[in-house]
């Protein structure tokens, strides 16, 4: 629950400072401060891009244009030091904590280390600027502060990673573990000469818009029940993006885990339509083969799934009967459209 706290605090902030960020653009607009104007509406659109504004934007190609959105703050913050405004030098007191936030440590100290040098260059040739002695004082507060929070967010990472075995929505397993796990259940299955197959659920939403995400989310807690309801103690399920889930099957060849996909998609359809969501469930299956690995496993099921809601969704696909035509596959492996 203190997760989902969070993210709705974050969601209302967010949403908060860009028409705070679009009122600063406006005004600054109207008393011709053009740069000014410009930095605001980019540093809206940053927000805007961000996965705190929506979960989706967690989604590609959200991240990407984030990163350059943030870039071209940078740019403008950066030519501000030259060209004026100084007033907009303050902006670049976040630009340490944007960088730690959006980017990976090595790019974020980097970002930091350009931006100090900058604003160290700048103030040397204004010399008639009277702040410019405090306002090198104040940045070099920030990045230790941004350095700080930065330490407290890897210590608190490292502590809380232990206990972040499942999702907290849905209770199916942290994908952070799935690679590990998998690999784990391939080497056993291997030493002891075990089937082993990989079912990949996932809601067909593109086949309707007339859903609103919150009904979709809402039930998701059920979802995660009903799916652990319908596995045996020693499978496991993991949430592999936000409507998806992976189910691990040992000693469950294709063909067997092809007809319980049937059944916990259906059952899933069954759990949506009971909810008033005119949603359908499509399946991809994989089973182990010589020379797969964890990360080959997993593309095969997420393969097999994109083929099943290609051809329409609401059926299991299983990927040996469409990669290789050669072999034999009935249309009960394959699911086909339910009924």
């Amino acid at each position: 629950m203190a997760q989902l706290a969070e993210k709705f605090l974050l969601s209302r902030l967010s949403r908060a400072g860009v028409v705070i960020l679009v009122a600063i653009a406006v005004l600054a607009g109207l008393s011709g401060d053009s740069l000014t104007a410009v930095t605001a509406v980019t540093a809206a659109a940053l927000v805007f891009t961000g996965r705190a504004f929506h979960p989706h934007r967690a989604d590609a190609p959200w991240p990407v244009v984030n990163r350059l959105v943030f870039c071209g703050l940078l740019m403008l913050l950066a030519s501000s030091l030259w060209a004026g405004p100084w007033s907009l030098v303050h902006w670049l007191y976040g630009a340490p904590l944007l960088a730690f936030a959006l980017l990976s440590l090595t790019w974020a100290s980097l970002v930091t280390l350009v931006c100090s040098l900058l604003a160290m260059g700048a103030t040397h040739w204004s010399a008639g600027l009277p702040e410019r002695h405090q306002m090198i004082s104040a940045f070099l507060l920030t990045i230790m502060l941004s350095a700080l929070l930065v330490f407290l967010r890897e210590y608190k990472s490292r502590q809380l990673a232990p206990l972040r075995r499942t999702d907290e929505l849905t209770q199916a397993a942290s994908r952070e573990y799935l690679s590990a796990d998998l690999h784990k259940e391939i080497q056993r299955s291997e030493r002891e000469g075990t089937e082993m197959s990989l079912i990949m659920i996932g809601l067909d939403t593109h086949l309707s818009d007339n859903d609103p995400d919150a009904d979709i989310r809402s039930i998701l807690p059920r979802i995660g029940r009903y799916l652990h309801s319908q596995l045996r103690d020693f499978d496991t399920y993991y949430r592999v993006a936000d409507l998806q889930f992976l189910i691990i099957l040992p000693g469950i060849s294709t063909s067997d885990a092809a007809a319980r996909a049937d059944t916990i998609r259906k059952g899933l359809r069954a759990l949506l339509v009971s909810h008033g969501l005119e949603l359908t469930v499509s399946a991809g299956i994989a089973g182990l083969n010589i020379g797969d690995n964890a990360d080959s496993l997993q593309q095969s099921a997420a393969n097999a799934l994109r083929r099943a809601q290609l051809q329409g969704g609401n059926r299991a696909q299983s990927y040996s009967a469409w990669s290789h035509p050669a072999s034999a596959t009935s249309e009960s492996e394959t699911g086909g459209p339910a009924a």
